[in-house]
């Protein structure tokens, strides 16, 4: 059902998919000699400029679907072809692509700059409100039948969320800002917006190829250390939460892809479709902060007090063991203490239906903000899963790094003298060696193992020979 797309992430079809930006109208885009609009006012690249088209021809979504239902080669066909050709310098008629909103398109501007158009699919935007009314219809249902089941905060997410991902210019601001925020990462790609050619229901994007970041032949074809994207995906991802607490919370396969830089040959992350953001709220985030810092240190008393503060109350263990897929006894033991084993999956997976009722009571009541974030938490779990980087140490101190960063930011904003920002920043500075110590010494003792065990295979391959 195409609400459902605001809970659940779809991919694209195909091994490869390819940066994409979205087309979603079912009205005319034309070229007016200001801009092209959709109706709409002209684009606006967010800081309240506004672009001229360097098109110089009209073109519609009209064609562009009315295309498929003409028979191909005759003259209507071509005539309509030429319609779009005035536009592009090529359009392939073939999507790369398609999910529930949209599909991608690959064109080339007359500039011969090339771009990724998707377009969205018809009526989406009248078909939204009926499917998000039959929704609300479902769960009030299943709410009569199950009292134990709360599940009205689906609806409300998608009524809150769905319009944003249908207003494509918010998607190419959210896009531009992440892009700044993230600045400093250089193995982040972010593809460049082309404001002259959008509107609230067009947006065009720089065309970048890759392979998605789930595809290991693809990363072994190219080259790419599956740990090392890893451990890219979890600082970007750390940042944007604890940080900044701006989130791209749709990061699903078809939305993250990596290749080779083509300037540096090294390995990159291109991150696409920012139409669903959450933001957090500065007292969210900070407990937040806290909250994963007692996982992580294995603080019980304080993991107890910040799960309550997000809403937990008494359920806190079962909220604990929501964020970090890990059973109770693993929490309690320390989640970076050893990896999540077969045995302890299965259990996981076992045991999850017998808490449905409670599970959904919790959902019902954490702050809002924090439903999409357990949503991305478990996209980017199953990235890791396939990739077989889960729950590696060296994510969960990434992870510590950038909430003590984050803490220590909030203390110095209220701190009320130069000599107390000062001391903030060295038990800042004091914090973040301490956790560059452990990693290295974890660095250091895999390294020991490793030479253990090549020691061990060398003798065990040489004794045969002395028998």
């Amino acid at each position: 059902m195409f609400c459902l797309h605001v809970c659940l992430s779809v991919c694209m079809h195909g091994h490869h998919v390819y940066a994409c930006c979205l087309w979603r109208s079912e009205k005319d885009v034309r070229y007016t000699g200001t801009g092209v609009t959709d109706g709409h006012e002209p684009a606006d690249a967010g800081n309240g400029t506004r672009f001229s088209a360097s098109a110089t021809a009209v073109i519609s979504y009209d064609y562009l679907t009315s295309l498929r239902s003409v028979p191909y080669g005759s003259e209507e066909y071509l005539q309509r072809r030429s319609q779009i050709h005035d536009l592009f310098l090529s359009f392939d008629d073939t999507p790369l692509g398609a999910a529930s909103l949209a599909q991608v398109h690959k064109a080339v501007l007359h500039d011969g700059r090339t771009v990724a158009v998707k377009v969205q699919h018809p009526k989406v935007q009248a078909q939204s409100s009926k499917d998000i009314l039959l929704m609300e219809v479902l769960v009030l249902a299943v709410k009569q039948l199950f009292p134990d089941f709360e599940f009205m905060w689906l609806v409300d997410e998608a009524k809150k969320n769905l319009p944003l991902e249908l207003d494509f210019l918010n998607e190419g601001r959210n896009a531009e800002k992440v892009a700044h925020m993230l600045r400093h990462f250089n193995f982040l790609k972010v593809p460049q917006i082309h404001w002259e050619l959008s509107t609230k229901r067009v947006l065009l994007m720089e065309f970048v190829e890759g392979g998605q970041v789930n595809d290991r032949a693809y990363m072994e074809k190219n080259q790419i250390d599956v740990n090392e994207i890893s451990c890219h995906l979890g600082k970007m991802y750390s940042e944007m939460i604890f940080v900044n607490g701006f989130v791209h919370c749709d990061p699903h396969p078809g939305n993250v892809l990596v290749r080779k830089r083509p300037d540096t040959g090294k390995a990159e992350i291109v991150l696409l479709d920012h139409g669903l953001y959450q933001v957090l709220t500065e007292e969210f985030r900070l407990d937040y902060c806290h909250l994963w810092q007692s996982l992580i240190w294995t603080d019980m008393d304080g993991l107890k007090q910040y799960s309550q503060r997000l809403g937990a109350a008494d359920l806190y263990p079962l909220f604990a063991c929501m964020l970090t897929a890990r059973s109770w006894d693993s929490v309690k033991r320390g989640i970076g203490q050893a990896p999540v084993s077969a045995t302890e999956d299965s259990e996981i997976r076992n045991n999850a239906a017998c808490y449905l009722p409670e599970i959904s009571q919790l959902l019902n009541h954490v702050p809002r903000q924090m439903l999409l974030i357990l949503k991305t938490n478990d996209l980017l779990r199953s990235i890791e899963t396939t990739l077989g980087t889960r729950s590696s140490a060296s994510s969960f101190l990434n992870m510590s790094r950038c909430c003590i960063r984050a803490l220590a930011e909030h203390k110095k904003r209220d701190a009320d003298s130069f000599f107390r920002r000062t001391q903030i920043s060295f038990s800042e500075a004091f914090s973040l060696w301490q956790i560059n110590l452990h990693e290295l010494l974890l660095r250091v003792k895999a390294l020991r193992l490793a030479c253990w065990v090549s020691a061990l295979l060398g003798w065990l391959t040489r004794a045969p020979h002395r028998m």
